[in-house]
């Protein structure tokens, strides 16, 4: 959307489209592609869109954010239940319920950059839930039969008015007490429309994710009861608990740019104890916000430092208040004022380089930041299919080190292009696992190769060719071809459908093939997977007059579930074996 509109309540969208006719629900993608093109402008909390020379579209926002239907306001003869308002409101950016910040942060809680994980140890109540609620069954089944009709689509086929049933499940569920569910829900509606808008930033598999944890949550909390039970209704904010008097050391920034439409950067600072803590400004917007934020000011206490200065600097702060995933919090009685940094070869900072990578693996896997600490020698490049990637030798790991975020505003890739010229360099580094087959991770901060008292952010600093030392090494021959198992057979199928939806399952393919193929390496449940993934999404039987009746869409989300969720174990045990770690358990719900 070229519109630059404010965030909408799920509720009022829902509402909103619901109140359509079939015939203009029918025609409600066309008109929110109409709307793009339409002029707007923006006095104060209004926005005010001209449908034509005559007719007007109003969107009030007290405090950034539409809340009510009546907020939306169209001058059009078929109002208030016209196509307009509807449009309008599926067009904008979805608001988080909970979206108010914490008390002087400045930045939007867990629901940007990490909205599907909730840890158990802060969603806990004082007292054990037996089992689900009715009112929580009956949400939790309306969630699911609302996002296997999304998988059903897929997202050529996902338009508003789906998009609005799963946004209706969302806030029944969160109304219901269940909060993780709904901002799941919300994350794949966003998806959604990043995917239909060609959003530079989407990615195929945050939107497979997403999907999983939508229909595995809401199929598994019927059925649960104590702890599992807390940790599937999740919390709509995590708490932050006072830590007395920190001395921070700024480690790194990198910036936040999200398919879901949040956007921003996060600054990682450490303690005197080792212990990781995170300060962060990230809001609804795109790349622009992206880039420019690591330029504001730490909203922390009285400090001027930018995210991206405190990065190389440190801070004092008295009355602190951290919340269980290291967030620290900027309350009224917050104090914070400027101190002297340190370098990632001086303690505290060089602490974080000591445990061994199989450990540092292990931590990532059972649930941790993801961040591994390395050092690292260039050996050269490998080809990939989302681009070329850095290859380095890790402790004898033939490591591949890739960009952290494709989009074009930000510096990842152009980085690591620009690394790759220099083979044999030394760095040490800061990455995040990325779990697969082979030793992989994301590549975020590096030290300076001519400095090794300096640090490079690569998501917001561009290196120079003058920064680069010569060669240490010629470039490596191309790596030796892996025989991995082939679990891209069952993983593509379960991209496709979340994509294109179960009519591209349907068709007669190699499926036998692939499946006899994945039994050869061991993997019979994958292939049984893949087999039944295909005869559901083929499932159509006739009635008595030899029509087709409708596909069992249950069935199919029951068989895409759980060949989603084997790829993803799978891959972590896969992961784990590369780096030598041990076999982690799944992460806590």
């Amino acid at each position: 959307m070229s519109l630059d509109l404010p965030p909408v309540a799920p509720s009022v969208t829902a509402e909103l489209v619901q109140g359509l006719t079939p015939r203009l629900r029918k025609r409600l993608d066309a008109g929110i592609a109409k709307l793009a093109g339409r002029p707007s402008v923006r006095d104060g909390d209004t926005v005010r869109i001209a449908v034509d020379d005559d007719t007007h579209l109003e969107l009030h926002a007290p405090g950034g954010i539409v809340t009510g239907v009546d907020a939306i306001r169209c001058g059009c003869l078929l109002a208030p239940d016209c196509l307009h308002r509807a449009a309008a409101a599926s067009a904008a950016p979805i608001a988080d319920p909970d979206s108010t910040s914490d008390p002087g942060s400045g930045s939007i809680p867990d629901a940007a950059d990490a909205p599907l994980s909730v840890d158990p140890a802060s969603t806990r109540p004082a007292a054990e839930p037996e089992a689900a609620t009715p009112e929580q069954c009956a949400a939790a089944q309306a969630m699911y039969g609302a996002a296997a009709a999304v998988l059903e689509a897929g997202t050529d086929g996902a338009g508003a008015v789906l998009q609005a049933e799963l946004l209706r499940a969302a806030h029944t569920a969160r109304i219901s007490g269940l909060p993780r569910v709904a901002a799941s829900a919300v994350s794949v509606v966003t998806q959604l429309r990043a995917a239909r808008g060609v959003d530079p930033a989407y990615r195929l598999t945050d939107l497979a994710a997403a999907l999983r944890e939508v229909l595995g949550t809401a199929h598994r909390l019927p059925r649960s009861t104590g702890p599992e039970l807390a940790a599937l209704r999740g919390t709509s904010r995590q708490p932050y608990v006072p830590d007395g008097s920190l001395r921070l050391y700024g480690l790194f920034s990198e910036p936040v740019l999200t398919a879901t439409g949040y956007a921003g950067a996060v600054t990682w600072t450490v303690d005197a104890q080792g212990r990781l803590h995170t300060l962060s400004d990230v809001a609804p917007g795109g790349s622009g916000r992206a880039v420019g934020a690591a330029d504001r000011a730490v909203r922390i206490g009285d400090t001027a430092l930018t995210h991206r200065e405190l990065s190389r600097a440190g801070l004092a702060v008295s009355g602190a208040t951290v919340s269980p995933t290291g967030r620290l919090g900027a309350g009224a009685g917050v104090r914070a004022v400027r101190a002297s940094g340190a370098t990632w070869h001086e303690a505290p900072l060089d602490r974080l380089w000591t445990p061994p990578v199989a450990e540092q693996v292990s931590r990532a896997l059972t649930g941790g930041d993801g961040l591994l600490f390395l050092d690292v020698t260039l050996t050269g490049t490998v080809r990939e299919a989302a681009g070329d990637c850095l290859l380095a030798d890790c402790e004898g790991l033939a490591l591949r080190l890739a960009a952290a975020h494709d989009h074009p505003a930000l510096p990842y890739r152009d980085n690591l292009r620009l690394l790759a010229a220099t083979p044999g360099t030394r760095l040490r580094v800061v990455a995040r696992l990325e779990p697969s087959a082979v030793p992989r991770a994301l590549l975020l901060a590096t030290d300076h190769p001519r400095d090794p008292g300096a640090h490079l952010d690569l998501g917001l600093d561009r290196l120079q060719h003058a920064d680069l030392p010569a060669p240490a090494m010629p470039p490596a021959g191309p790596p030796a071809v892996l025989d991995e198992a082939p679990l891209h057979l069952l993983r593509r199928r379960v991209h496709q459908a979340a994509s294109a939806g179960r009519r591209v399952l349907a068709f007669p393919g190699d499926s036998a093939a692939d499946g006899r193929r994945l039994s050869r390496y061991g993997l019979a449940c994958a292939g049984d997977l893949l087999d039944e993934l295909h005869a559901a999404a083929a499932d159509r039987s006739r009635d008595v007059f030899g029509r087709l009746v409708p596909a069992d869409v249950n069935r199919f989300a029951r068989a895409w579930l759980a060949a989603a969720h084997y790829t993803e174990e799978v891959d972590r045990a896969l992961c784990a074996a590369a780096w030598g770690a041990d076999p982690a358990p799944p992460p806590s719900l």
